[in-house]
């Protein structure tokens, strides 16, 4: 690995895509190779960061706005990516990130039809302008990803309906059509390890080994 440069990796995808599965493999094969790595989530990843999740998240918040809870988003990733991720580069780790601001353009911008013009000012400001090296969405149908979820205590976003999460998963692969060379997409419906060996591989090439 290039000691002189961290490599900011991101995952995306809808509720039940099994991006969070995909993170924690890939964080483990970093264990098995001595790999330097900071592993993180949004919101969250700070002590501030994770206080502002717990309010976005929280099931008994259903009169929040939706500028609201833009705002608070974009207030978790400002400290997040200030106090830990840019560090974490700086010191050339590679760092993984469970959701980072296209997820924004997904839940806030696409399924909250909020401008995207304002999430483009306010993103530049809230990450620095640091943009991920590569992105994985994980592409799954909305039908399979709701079910996965069923049967365990589901946040506020979780709980949206079937029209919300069509169009936050529209907008991932819209970006991805977008931004060729940034994101990878695969197939959610394949096997967790088939996911896996396809990631692991291309990050082998972004570490140049």
């Amino acid at each position: 690995m290039n000691d002189l440069k961290g490599i900011f990796i991101t995952f995306e995808g809808i509720e039940g895509s099994g991006k969070s599965t995909q993170v924690r493999m890939l964080v483990d094969a970093f264990e098995k190779h001595g790999i330097a790595y900071l592993c993180t989530r949004e919101p969250g990843g700070t002590e501030i960061s994770e206080a502002i999740r717990s309010i976005l998240l929280n099931p008994q918040f259903e009169s929040m706005k939706p500028e609201t809870e833009l705002l608070l988003y974009c207030a978790s990733r400002a400290q997040h990516t200030g106090e830990l991720i840019l560090p974490a580069l700086a010191d050339g780790k590679v760092v993984v990130c469970d959701r980072y601001y296209d997820s924004t353009y997904a839940y806030q911008g696409a399924a909250r039809e909020l401008d995207e013009e304002l999430i483009d000012t306010l993103t530049k400001f809230v990450t620095y302008g640091r943009v991920p090296d590569i992105t994985f969405l994980i592409d799954l149908p909305v039908e399979i990803g709701l079910a996965r979820i069923q049967g365990r205590n589901l946040d506020r976003l979780e709980k949206e309906t079937t029209e919300f999460h069509q169009r936050v998963r529209q907008q991932f692969l819209s970006i991805a059509n977008k931004c060729p060379s940034r994101y990878f997409v695969l197939n959610g419906s394949e096997d967790a390890v088939s996911i896996h060996q396809q990631i692991f591989t291309m990050v082998q090439s972004l570490l140049g080994e």
